[in-house]
């Protein structure tokens, strides 16, 4: 009796530790960020800029409805794909966030790194107007929402590490691009935000 009693003891204490370990490392799963041009949540994963809050471990995971630009996250939660964990994305943080250098007009690798294969619908890249307001948040009469590539998947599940070849739009100075990778067996999509500079 004082045999098991002691088993049991030690049962839940090895539960409670497993319990404690698993509720304090960051999550190992997830789906996918953008490398090129590197995305605010992989810049903050990489921790080239700080104070990102909950992102930092999990940059794959700006989860949100899809059917941008008519549905889709709310206008100045576009970035943290309208996720509240995430809302650090969000801020423009007067210019702060570092810049991926592009040239106008030239041709560009998009990289995305998926840490979860999913049937995808296409994956779709949106700009920044000429003019646009650098120190508000992103949101739709910011974008050109026409997208300026589109790359059509039809449920076919990409590779971990994929690049999408496209040309630059025209532009100047500083601009945030916006991908979104739809899912096609969920009701979802990812959003990454980059900021560029021309």
């Amino acid at each position: 009796m004082l045999r098991t009693h002691k088993l049991s003891l030690a049962g839940v204490a090895a539960g409670a530790l497993a319990l404690a370990v698993s509720t304090t490392t960051p999550l190992a799963y997830g789906h996918g960020y953008t490398t090129a041009p590197i995305s605010r949540a992989k810049h903050c994963a990489n921790t080239t800029v700080q104070n990102c809050g909950q992102i930092q471990w999990e940059p794959q995971s700006t989860e949100g409805p899809k059917g941008f630009p008519g549905a889709g996250p709310a206008d100045g939660k576009l970035c943290s794909a309208g996720l509240q964990q995430f809302n650090e994305l969000n801020d423009q943080r007067g210019g702060a966030w570092p810049t991926t250098q592009l040239t106008s007009g030239a041709n560009y690798s998009f990289k995305w790194h998926l840490t979860a294969q999913h049937a995808t619908t296409d994956f779709k890249y949106y700009i920044t107007k000429q003019g646009w307001n650098q120190n508000a948040a992103l949101t739709r009469s910011a974008l050109e929402l026409a997208p300026f590539l589109t790359v059509s998947m039809g449920g076919a599940r990409p590779a971990a590490d994929i690049t999408h070849q496209g040309r630059l739009p025209s532009r100047t100075g500083r601009h945030m691009i916006l991908a979104v990778w739809t899912i096609a067996d969920t009701a979802n999509a990812f959003y990454q935000c980059s900021d560029v500079r021309f």
